[in-house]
C-alpha cells in the first residue's frame, strides 16, 4: 500500500525513490511507453522478506489490478486519479530463480497459477509474464521455462527472463576496471564477441517455446553487462560500449518473431553505470547513457514488421523492419577503424528517399556526463541517391521511403 496515494515529502533534498502508481503511469504516458508492473510475488520466496514486511500475496496483487484498472475504484479516485490507470502488463516474479533463498521451481510455478487466477478475476484483459529463467531444479541448474509452460502455460502470456551473466569470457580480458583504456580497439572487439553469448541464450529460450508448441512469447525485462567493478564500470558511460549494446539490440530485433519486449539496461539511477538514464540528485541534469541513447534511437525509427537483410557489407550489423512504404534499418558499423560505404536496395521496390540518424563521436572513448549530457544525440543527414558512408564504430538508424 506504500505505492498508493500522494508521494511523501522530500527530506533534506533526498527521498527513498518512492514513486506512486499514478506517477509512474503518468511518466509512461508522457514518454509514449506502456507501463509494466512487477508485483510482489511472495517476496520471491525469500523468508526474511516476510519477517521484514516485504511479502505480498496474491490478494495484494489482485488489489493492485483493481486499483489500476477498475473504472469505479473509489480509493484511486480519492487519491486524485478518477480515470483508470489502465495497466495491462504484469510480471509475476523477478529473478525468482536466482540464489538459494528463493522459491523452488515448482513452488514458483504454483504461485504463478495462484496469482494469475486472483489477478484475472479482477481484470481478464491483463497480460501476465511468468518467470522462466535458469535456476535450481530437481536435477540441478535448469531452465524453468519448460516446466512453467507445461504446468502454467494457460495462465501466462509471456515467459520472462533476464540477460544476466554477460561477463568477459577471455582470461586476459580488458573489460575489468580500467584495463580497456590501454587498448580501446581490442576492448571493442571483445565487446562484440559477447554478442554471440547473447544470441545463444536467446535461441535456447526460443527452442523451449518451440518444444512446448507454445503460443507465449519471450520478454527480456532486464539485462546488462556484468563487469568489475560491480555495476559501476566506467566503460558503460563511454561510446566503446556501443559495440555490445547496438549488436545486442539488433539480435533481439532479428529474433522478434519470438522476442517481444526487451531492454538493454536497468532503467534509472544515480550511481550505477548499468542504467539507461542517469539521474542527478539532488540537483543537476539527467542524461541518457550510451545504451539509453541507442535504445531511444532504435525505438524512434522502427517498423511494425520484420524484414530480412539479404546482403550487406560484413562490417555492418543490420536489423530491418517495415511499416507500409517505409523501411527502417538499425546499423552498427562493427569496424573500429574503417568507414563503410553502401547503397540501399529494397527488392521489388524503388527507394525514393533516405535519411540517416547517426551517432558517431569523433573518439570511441567519448563519455557522457554532466559536462556533455547530449553528446550522443543523433545527427540527421540525407543520403543522396540512397548511398551512405557509415563512420567507423558508429550506430545509425536509416529511414527509407519507398515508391508506391
Amino acid at each position: 500500500e506504500r505505492g498508493l496515494g500522494p508521494r511523501p515529502a522530500i527530506v533534506d533534498g533526498r527521498n527513498q525513490a518512492d514513486v506512486r502508481g499514478a506517477q509512474f503511469v503518468d511518466f509512461c504516458r508522457r514518454v509514449g511507453a506502456a507501463p509494466l508492473y512487477c508485483v510482489n510475488f511472495l517476496g520471491d520466496g525469500v523468508e526474511r522478506y516476510r519477517k521484514d514486511g516485504r511479502w505480498g500475496d496474491a490478494r495484494e496483487a489482485a488489489d493492485w489490478v483493481s486499483y489500476c484498472n477498475d473504472p469505479d475504484h473509489k480509493e484511486r479516485a480519492a487519491n486524485g486519479s478518477a480515470q483508470p490507470l489502465t495497466v495491462k502488463l504484469w510480471q509475476l516474479g523477478n529473478e525468482t530463480s536466482y540464489g538459494n533463498e528463493v522459491f523452488s521451481r515448482d513452488a514458483a510455478i504454483r504461485a504463478t497459477v495462484e496469482f494469475s487466477k486472483a489477478m484475472r478475476e479482477r481484470d481478464r484483459t491483463i497480460q501476465l509474464l511468468g518467470w522462466g529463467d535458469y535456476g535450481r531444479g530437481p536435477a540441478g541448474r535448469e531452465m524453468w521455462a519448460h516446466e512453467l509452460l507445461k504446468q502454467a502455460g494457460e495462465h501466462i502470456d509471456y515467459v520472462a527472463f533476464h540477460m544476466m551473466g554477460m561477463s568477459p569470457r577471455r582470461e586476459n580480458t580488458l573489460l575489468r576496471g580500467n584495463r580497456y583504456q590501454k587498448d580501446p580497439a581490442a576492448a571493442w572487439e571483445e565487446l562484440l564477441e559477447l554478442g554471440d553469448v547473447v544470441e545463444k541464450r536467446v535461441i535456447e529460450f526460443e527452442q523451449a517455446l518451440t518444444a512446448a508448441r507454445a503460443r507465449q512469447l519471450l520478454t527480456i525485462t532486464e539485462g546488462h553487462l556484468s563487469l568489475v567493478p560491480h555495476n559501476a564500470n566506467p566503460i558503460l558511460l563511454e561510446w566503446l560500449s556501443a559495440a555490445y549494446h547496438a549488436r545486442t539490440m539488433n539480435i533481439y530485433h532479428r529474433h522478434g518473431a519470438k522476442v517481444r519486449m526487451t531492454t538493454g539496461a536497468d532503467f534509472a539511477g544515480n550511481r550505477w553505470t548499468v542504467n539507461a538514464v542517469m539521474l542527478q540528485t539532488p540537483r543537476g541534469v539527467s542524461y541518457l547513457t550510451p545504451v539509453g541513447s541507442i535504445m531511444r534511437l532504435f525505438k524512434r525509427h522502427n517498423g511494425k514488421h520484420g524484414v530480412a537483410v539479404k546482403t550487406g557489407h560484413p562490417d555492418l550489423d543490420i536489423a530491418a523492419s517495415r511499416t507500409e512504404n517505409r523501411v527502417f534499418l538499425h546499423v552498427l558499423n562493427k569496424s573500429f577503424t574503417r568507414s563503410v560505404e553502401t547503397t540501399f536496395h529494397v527488392t521489388g521496390r524503388t527507394v525514393t528517399g533516405a535519411r540517416v540518424f547517426e551517432i558517431a563521436p569523433d573518439e570511441a572513448r567519448t563519455a557522457v556526463g554532466l559536462d556533455q549530457p547530449h553528446v550522443f544525440a543523433p545527427k540527421e543527414h540525407v543520403a543522396p541517391g540512397g548511398r551512405w558512408r557509415f563512420p567507423a564504430a558508429s550506430v545509425s538508424a536509416v529511414d527509407l521511403e519507398l515508391g508506391s
